[in-house]
């Protein structure tokens, strides 16, 4: 985990920050990005973005979000389940990170650098939406082919199975 703070360190040091401190990937041409899969009897919650997110707009996706800061890899998959949809560590049964890639997205002209979790729950949650989403589904992982997800979120799922500890 250590690499991912050292990237991490290194493109916050080229990039805008926030005011908060945080990077700000907005204009970039690489952004460092969290997918995070929920599980829970054999299906995955997918989230339809909403038009008011920056990219990929009414696409389906997992929970996602930049890696903006250098927060324990852990601390920032929670920061972003809570913050999405809701949902706290004790709802947890196991968490796996499984392996990162880079693609590049010709479309909109920017590399991503993806770090897929797979987050395996104990029960199935009330979901509450934010803004970012407008509709959910909790799908078999092979019916991913059959919506109109972001980009590779196929690839994220074998990703995120990798050495897969839960």
């Amino acid at each position: 985990m250590r690499g991912i703070s050292s990237l991490v360190e290194r493109l916050g040091r080229k990039l805008p920050k926030f005011e908060d401190g945080r990077i700000d990937y907005s204009k970039s041409k690489v952004a460092v990005v969290l997918t995070i899969f929920i599980r829970h009897t054999g299906r995955i919650l997918l989230l339809k973005r909403s038009s008011r997110v920056s990219s990929y707009k009414n696409r389906w996706n997992v929970v996602a979000g930049f890696l903006d800061d250098l927060k324990p890899l852990r601390e920032k998959v929670l920061e972003e389940l809570k913050e999405e949809l809701g949902l706290r560590e004790s709802s947890i049964s196991c968490m796996h990170f499984g392996r990162q890639y880079r693609f590049r997205d010709r479309e909109i002209d920017k590399t991503w650098i993806v770090f897929p979790v797979l987050v395996d729950l104990k029960e199935k949650p009330v979901i509450k939406l934010d803004w970012e989403h407008v509709e959910y589904k909790w799908v078999l992982p092979e019916e991913l082919k059959d919506f109109g997800t972001v980009p590779n979120l196929e690839k994220s799922w074998k990703n995120a199975l990798k050495d897969n500890g839960c």
